[in-house]
């Protein structure tokens, strides 16, 4: 159920003491092919921490033979410093698995602003390297967390060929992707080309459209590897929906694990003029802490659906608007509609539907409530 279900994949989870807790906090991804394509996708914020630069620079060619990834601490804003430190991370990773540097990836994720430990990180990286195995997949997740309350990995097979994956994530969860490290393998044999659109994608319809506070991060990246070990070239359809299936898995662990979230919230828009339209809407409507906070009550407040609707461009008739949540259509045209007593939000899951009556297209967005354990565990993160 991790990146080694697929085929010609090695993996390993350590303690390298990165983290005061002791918790393990370093992990290795390993292809050992025959083939090394590869491709990413990584945060559009223009503060990048210095392991999305070098994975960036790594991935020019389309080839990847390992990844290494920390967990406490995110090697962002450190300065020229940060950036060698990325750099011999990546050389100590290629010198352990008999690679070279540009075909290490690196992954960081933790406090900003705070240099890693690196003589502790060196070590860790050899004994990861001692430790690789077939069987690495769940120590290698659960070195990637940080305020996760559990790992997270998915798994999809086609016609003899698998997508493997793990993904670390709780909180700083906004398009321009979450704050998260994501790799995903398979042995299926396919083109860095084909990789990339694939991998691009995918996100676009999940990772990207995970929207839990608001706030985007320095470090997002997800990564896939393939190694071509089935030998099997896959039906592009069928790979395409399998790589999907896992980052939606995925995508879906990181909301239920949101940091102090006590409902998973899916914004459904529907009957919009362009798909644009639907993302932009069901973005706006995850965002209204005011909403997160009604439903974290209990509360069916379709009023505040609508407030957050209103602050878009996208293309609608306010006399036109109809709300339903948990199946009830608490607003039609614009007005009241059935009772609110009728919406039943005691569960963890929720649904706010929202139809713009305005053409076709749709689209969904991931997000969940806002609560004082939120607010709590933010207001010391790096105390």
């Amino acid at each position: 159920m991790s990146v080694t279900a697929a085929r010609g994949f090695l993996a390993s989870g350590v303690s390298a003491g990165i983290k005061e807790s002791g918790a393990p906090d370093l992990a290795l991804v390993v292809n050992r092919g025959p083939s090394s394509t590869a491709a990413g996708v990584f945060t559009s914020n223009r503060v990048q921490a210095a392991p999305v630069r070098w994975s960036r620079r790594a991935l020019a060619d389309g080839t990847l033979t390992a990844v290494v990834l920390n967990s406490g601490g995110a090697n962002a804003c450190t300065g020229p410093a940060g950036e060698n430190d990325t750099r011999v991370m990546a050389e100590r990773t290629a010198r352990a698995v008999g690679s070279e540097p540009g075909r290490v990836a690196v992954c960081s994720t933790g406090l900003i602003g705070v240099r890693l430990p690196m003589e502790r990180v060196t070590v860790g990286i050899e004994a990861a390297a001692a430790q690789l195995s077939e069987d690495g997949g769940e120590p290698a997740a659960v070195a990637i967390k940080t305020t996760d309350s559990v790992h997270k990995t998915a798994v999809a097979s086609g016609p003899g060929w698998t997508v493997g994956g793990m993904a670390k994530g709780a909180g700083m969860l906004a398009p321009g992707l979450a704050t998260m490290l994501v790799v995903l393998t398979t042995d299926a044999d396919v083109t860095a080309p084909v990789l990339d659109s694939t991998l691009r994608e995918a996100v676009r319809t999940t990772f990207d459209r995970v929207d839990s506070d608001g706030c985007m991060s320095t470090n997002d990246t997800v990564l896939l590897l393939a190694s071509g070990a089935s030998g099997v070239r896959p039906d592009p359809a069928e790979f395409t929906e399998a790589v999907h299936r896992v980052c939606l898995d995925l995508a879906l662990r990181l909301v239920a694990d949101a940091e102090g979230a006590s409902k998973d919230i899916e914004i459904r828009v529907v009957g919009a003029a362009s798909e644009q339209d639907a993302v932009t809407v069901g973005r706006s409507v995850a965002r209204n802490n005011l909403l997160k906070c009604a439903l974290h009550g209990e509360d069916p407040n379709w009023g505040r659906v609508l407030s957050a609707i209103g602050t878009t461009s996208a293309v609608f008739d306010p006399d036109r608007l109809d709300v339903a949540i948990n199946g009830v259509w608490v607003c039609r045209d614009g007005a009241a509609g059935e009772p609110r007593d009728r919406v039943d939000l005691s569960g963890r899951q929720v649904t706010v539907t929202v139809d713009l009556r305005s053409g076709e297209a749709s689209a969904t967005i991931w997000t969940n409530d806002l609560t004082a354990a939120y607010v709590h565990e933010n207001s010391a993160y790096s105390s």
